[in-house]
């Protein structure tokens, strides 16, 4: 049975581990604290073994599990420095043996502004943030450490990332959703489930490129406020103009906002051979709002 090895024990992974780790033995992951490692190795069943990586000291137990991977999937996001993965442990991968598929997982903010446009795969990035431009070096240091080892390299660009205890519905009731409104802004969405999908499907056919991991329906942002509202019985919060938001905005949320693009994900649906569980975030919400109604 094929070994796996995530670099980055989060949302995405957990999901993905959760649907597709029995595929796998052992599955090592990685987390940022001794506490969230000791609860993981704790409840994991004996299938998940969690090691501290905070990003910048190597450790001898991960140089060990890098020698032994099949399959990596990485999810820890650069810095100024570069990708901190292959600073810390570019050596290893570059001696391992048993490797044969890496999967990165970046987001679609490396295509910058489009104006609205369509992008796809092919479209030339224009990465207007500093972290876009970090997540582009990385994406291509990972390309190429996959072309000289002869390692099959996934860059998965994944739109804005919703599920369980992560979406509006859970917004709204807490009373966190605000409603911005910048005309002609459109976003692109996925479910947490159609991006296991989506590692899953690279894992198994050693997908090598990039590939759109976004749903089939870019749209206004306030869209899935009022229809998450309209799910719950409730008003949607009033609308807020862009310009009123931008100061109580953080870096990072308003650089959410610097760029417009619609993002296809026909290669997605091709190449890696998925159907989407939620094509737009209707499918979604309703599924979220079903399991807890």
């Amino acid at each position: 049975m094929a070994k796996l090895l995530c670099f980055g024990f989060g949302y995405c992974a957990e999901h993905f581990v959760a649907s597709f780790g029995d595929k796998f033995e052992p599955v090592v992951g990685t987390v940022r604290s001794v506490e969230r490692a000791a609860i993981l190795n704790a409840y994991g069943g004996g299938r998940l073994q969690a090691f501290v990586f905070g990003g910048t000291r190597p450790t001898s137990e991960l140089r060990d599990r890098i020698a032994e991977a099949n399959d990596v999937l990485i999810s820890i996001r650069p810095g100024e420095r570069g990708d901190p993965v292959l600073a810390a442990f570019g050596d290893d991968f570059a001696a391992a043996k048993a490797l044969r598929s890496i999967v990165y997982l970046s987001t679609i903010g490396v295509y910058g502004d489009h104006a609205c446009a369509w992008v796809d795969e092919a479209s030339t990035p224009k990465p207007d943030s500093a972290r876009s431009r970090e997540r582009l070096a990385a994406e291509r240091a990972w390309q190429d450490l996959g072309t000289r080892l002869g390692v099959s390299v996934a860059i998965l660009r994944l739109a804005g990332i919703y599920g369980p205890s992560r979406n509006v519905l859970v917004e709204l009731q807490s009373g966190k959703a605000r409603r911005i409104v910048k005309p002609g802004q459109v976003f692109n969405r996925v479910h947490v489930a159609d991006v296991a999908q989506a590692i899953d499907a690279a894992f198994a056919r050693c997908a090598d490129g990039i590939y759109n991991i976004a749903d089939d329906a870019p749209s206004a942002p306030g869209d899935p406020i009022v229809f998450a509202a309209q799910l719950l019985g409730r008003e949607p919060p009033p609308e807020i103009p862009f310009a009123d938001a931008v100061p109580s905005m953080s870096p990072m949320a308003l650089s959410f906002w610097q760029g417009c693009r619609r993002v296809r994900n026909g290669k997605l649906k091709r190449d890696l051979g998925v159907a989407l569980e939620y094509p737009t975030y209707r499918h979604g919400l309703r599924a979220l709002f079903a399991a807890h109604s």
